[in-house]
């Protein structure tokens, strides 16, 4: 049977419950008296997540040591913030039972310990109920008080033995709990932000060859020769052969002169988008129900075996 602090097995049991209502740190007092033995440091629950021990720091009563107390030997007063722990009475008790410490493997031989101890307290308490007997009443020969603790022995093993087999340990009843709470647990997603990579934007000068058409324009002389209608009528001597005349025409033609100049070409805007997404989580989460059992079911039980 596996056992486990409270805080490992569901670490957020303060937040199903208000802070007041929180076990931890409530004062543990003797029996029903006010003598204070320490106080609560955590709670001890098993594979189903029901209470089976209290772990008592017991502070200055015997300095420095921790011990479990079974769930059903004590009586919580939630509203007075205390815990009556019914069979730890003495500090001979506390000097029996073995020391506890976060770490420890809490099994079956550790438990058997703490059990003997309070057992053997059971039927010392009992005893004084036996002895106010009158001379002449017949002792029953059934009851449990009658035996000692060294002539009680168990009738199991650590592979057969149940919390359910000493209901007088570990079963909480209505009168000395007020309040039970019942735990289960939850997936709680935790997000975390990672670095997943890195972009860096910049410019860089790139190369290429353009070619540009440009339409120029060049003169030439173009030289037409036609007959004219007055063509073979006379003229004089002195008309047609003076000095030799010549026409003077100047030649031009566009040449293209290439030079770079830079122009804006675009504009880019930089910036992080984000794009959500849902992730599916599955696992397997516990839930305490209540076990009610009456005592009209166990006596019909008893009376009908079969």
């Amino acid at each position: 049977m596996l056992l486990y602090k409270i805080e490992d097995f569901n670490p957020n049991y303060r937040q199903a419950a208000f802070e007041e209502d929180d076990i931890k740190g409530l004062d543990v007092y003797g029996g029903s008296t006010h003598d204070k033995i320490g106080t609560i440091d955590t709670v001890l629950v098993d594979e189903t997540g029901r209470f089976r021990y209290f772990v008592v720091e017991t502070g200055s009563w015997v300095f420095g040591k921790k011990v479990l107390l079974p769930i059903a030997l004590c009586r919580i007063d939630f509203k007075g913030r205390h815990v009556y722990a019914t069979n730890l009475r003495s500090k001979d008790q506390v000097e029996k039972l073995p020391r506890y410490e976060h770490g420890i493997a809490v099994d079956y031989n550790y438990e058997e310990q703490v059990r003997g101890i309070y057992r053997t307290s059971t039927v010392e308490a009992s005893a004084p109920v036996e002895a106010s007997l009158p001379l002449e009443a017949p002792v029953p020969v059934s009851t449990t008080h009658s035996v000692s603790p060294q002539a009680r022995k168990p009738a199991y093993d650590r592979d057969t033995y149940t919390y359910d087999m000493e209901p007088e340990l570990y079963q909480m009843n209505e009168q000395d709990h007020q309040k039970l709470k019942l735990y289960e647990e939850r997936l709680v997603a935790d997000k975390t932000r990672r670095k997943t990579g890195e972009v860096i934007i910049g410019k860089q000068v790139e190369t290429q060859t353009v070619k540009l058409e440009v339409p120029v324009e060049k003169e030439r002389v173009a030289i037409e020769r036609t007959t004219p209608e007055y063509a073979g009528s006379r003229v004089t001597p002195d008309t047609a052969f003076k000095q030799q005349e010549t026409a003077h025409f100047e030649i031009y033609e566009e040449t293209v002169n290439i030079k770079k100049q830079a122009f804006v070409r675009e504009e880019v805007q930089v910036r992080k988008e984000v794009d959500r997404d849902t992730v599916e989580a599955t696992d397997t989460v516990r839930r305490e129900e209540l076990d009610v059992k009456t005592e009209w079911e166990s006596d019909r039980k008893k009376s009908n075996p079969l």
